[in-house]
C-alpha cells in the first residue's frame, strides 16, 4: 500500500487501531462485565472525537471527567497530528465548562473550608461568575468591606480522577503500540503522566499562592536588569484559604478576552505582554502555563494581572534556549541559523543527506515567511509544518515539556489573528528577543541527546 501524504498514512494506522481495539473489545464481551466494556467503548470513542476530521462533541468529552477535558486540551497542541481547525476547536476546552450547583458550593464549603470561615464574610453570591474543568469562581465581600473571589474545588473531580489516570495509561499504551511515531512528538503515557501530575496541583489551590510566589519572586530578582513594572498578582488571603477553598481579591478590570470581544485590545498591550512573559518563557524558563486570554487580566491602573498561577511549568534548558535562539534568529530573517537552532531538540546527529533533506523541506515551509502577515499565514500553521518536519526528518522530540511552550506561542498567535490580523509577529518580536539576550541569563542550549 502506497500513501500519498503523511496524513493519509497516519489515517490508515489509526483505523488499524480502531479494528484492533473493536476485536479486544469482543474478546472483552466474552469474558468480563458490562462496566468493563463500557472501558473499551469509552476510549475508542474519545479517541475517536479527537482524531476524526469533524468537530469533537466537547460536551461529550466534559462529561466523562476531568481526565478526559485534560488530555483533550493536550490534544489541542497537537497542530503536527490535527488541522488546525480541529486544535482550535479543542482549545474551546480551557475556556468553557460547565457550573455546579450552588446547593452543591456552599456544601463543599461547609465541609472543606478553613473553621470559621463563614464569619470573615458579609455576603457570598450563590451565582459564579467563571466556571473551569477543576473549579468554580465566586464572588464575595469580607466583613472588612473587602471585594474578594471565592474559587471551590469541583468535588466530584477528585473522586473519580486517579481511577480515570490508571485507566486511561492501560488505554494508551495500547494506542502506542499501533503508533510508535508518537514517541517522537510526545509519548502519550508520558503526557498522561505529566497531565496527571500538574492537574493534582491544580487540585491543590495553595498551589496557586505557591506559583504565583514564585513568578514574583523570579521578577524581583531581575528587576536589576530587567524590569516588569506592568505585571503584578493578586492578594491572597492564606487564612481563608485551603486545599480545596481560595480566596483572592476581586480585580476591577478586563480580561484580555474582554478586550478582544470590546474591540479594546490595542498592539503596544499585546507587546507589553509578550515582553513580559517571553522573559520567563525563553529567558528564565519557569513560567505560566496556562496564560489563555481569560486568565490575564488589565486592572484599572492598566496592569497585567496574572491568575490561576497553579500551573506553574518548568521548561528544560534545551527546549527553551533551542526554540528560543530559533526564533531569535528567524525574527532577523537569518534562517539557516534558525533552521540550526531547532536541531538542539534532536535525539541523533544528522548525516549530510539528512540534513539538507531537512534544510531543504524547511527553506520550503519558510518561503515568503517574512513577507506575510499573520492573518495570511499565522504561527500556529506554520509551528505545524515546523513541527512535523522537525519530527520527521531531523529526529527532533517534541516531548510533554516542550507543549506548554507551544501552547504560549499558539495563545499569542491567537491573540494576535483576533485583533491584528495585518501585523508581522516574528518582526514585531525582534526587539524584545534582542532584549531577552541583553539583559536575561540565557544559555547556550546543549541536547541531552548528545553522546
Amino acid at each position: 500500500m502506497t500513501y500519498s501524504t503523511g496524513a493519509d498514512k497516519t489515517v490508515y494506522v489509526i483505523q488499524c487501531l480502531f479494528l484492533q481495539l473493536r476485536f479486544m473489545k469482543t474478546r472483552i464481551d466474552n469474558q468480563q462485565n458490562n462496566s468493563s466494556d463500557m472501558r473499551a467503548l469509552t476510549f475508542v470513542r474519545f479517541m475517536r472525537q479527537i482524531l476524526k476530521s469533524g468537530p469533537a462533541d466537547l460536551d461529550w468529552i466534559q462529561s466523562q471527567g476531568l481526565l478526559a477535558v485534560k488530555l483533550a486540551q493536550i490534544f489541542a497542541l497537537r497542530s503536527d497530528l490535527l488541522s488546525v481547525e480541529k486544535c482550535r476547536q479543542l482549545q474551546q476546552l480551557y475556556q468553557h465548562a460547565s457550573s455546579i450547583p450552588s446547593e452543591e458550593v456552599f456544601d463543599n464549603l461547609e465541609k472543606r473550608a478553613p473553621e470559621g470561615f463563614f464569619d470573615a464574610f458579609e455576603e457570598i453570591d450563590k451565582i459564579p461568575i467563571a466556571a473551569a474543568s477543576v473549579g468554580q469562581v465566586h464572588r464575595a465581600r469580607l466583613k472588612t468591606g473587602e471585594e474578594v473571589v471565592i474559587k471551590v474545588i469541583k468535588a466530584q473531580n477528585e473522586k473519580s480522577f486517579r481511577r480515570d489516570v490508571k485507566r486511561m495509561r492501560r488505554w494508551l499504551r495500547i494506542f502506542l503500540l499501533f503508533m510508535p511515531k508518537l514517541r517522537k512528538v510526545g509519548n502519550p503515557v508520558a503526557l498522561l503522566n505529566h497531565v496527571a501530575d500538574y492537574t493534582t496541583r491544580e487540585l491543590d489551590l495553595r498551589n496557586e499562592i505557591a506559583g504565583a510566589d514564585e513568578l514574583k519572586n523570579i521578577q524581583l530578582d531581575i528587576d536589576d536588569t530587567f524590569q516588569m513594572h506592568r505585571l503584578r498578582f493578586p492578594k491572597y488571603y492564606r487564612e481563608l484559604s485551603n486545599e480545596q477553598v481560595l480566596v483572592s481579591e476581586f480585580i476591577r478590570g478586563d480580561s484580555l478576552e474582554d478586550g478582544i470581544d470590546a474591540g479594546t485590545l490595542s498592539w503596544s498591550t499585546l507587546l507589553d505582554l509578550f515582553r513580559i512573559h517571553g522573559a520567563y518563557l525563553f529567558g528564565i524558563g519557569t513560567f505560566h502555563g496556562d496564560l489563555h486570554p481569560g486568565n490575564c487580566i488589565i486592572d484599572e491602573d492598566g496592569m497585567f494581572v496574572f491568575i490561576d498561577n497553579g500551573a506553574i511549568c518548568h521548561a528544560p534548558t534545551h527546549v527553551s534556549s533551542s526554540l528560543f535562539r530559533f526564533f531569535e534568529h528567524l525574527s532577523n530573517s537569518q534562517l539557516n541559523d534558525a533552521f540550526e537552532a531547532l536541531l538542539g531538540l534532536s535525539e541523533e546527529t544528522l548525516d549530510d543527506r539528512r540534513k539538507e533533506k531537512y534544510m531543504t523541506k524547511m527553506y520550503e515551509i519558510y518561503h515568503d515567511f517574512e513577507m506575510r502577515s499573520v492573518g495570511e499565514q499565522s504561527l500556529t500553521q506554520i509551528m505545524m509544518k515546523t513541527v512535523r518536519c522537525a519530527v520527521e526528518d531531523a529526529g527532533a522530540v517534541f516531548g510533554e515539556e516542550a507543549f506548554p511552550i507551544i501552547r504560549a506561542l499558539m495563545y499569542l498567535d491567537g491573540l494576535v489573528i483576533r485583533t491584528h490580523p495585518d501585523v508581522k509577529l516574528i518582526r514585531s518580536m525582534s526587539p524584545y528577543l534582542e532584549e531577552f539576550r541583553a539583559c536575561l541569563p540565557i544559555p547556550e542550549p546543549v541536547s541531552p541527546y548528545t553522546k
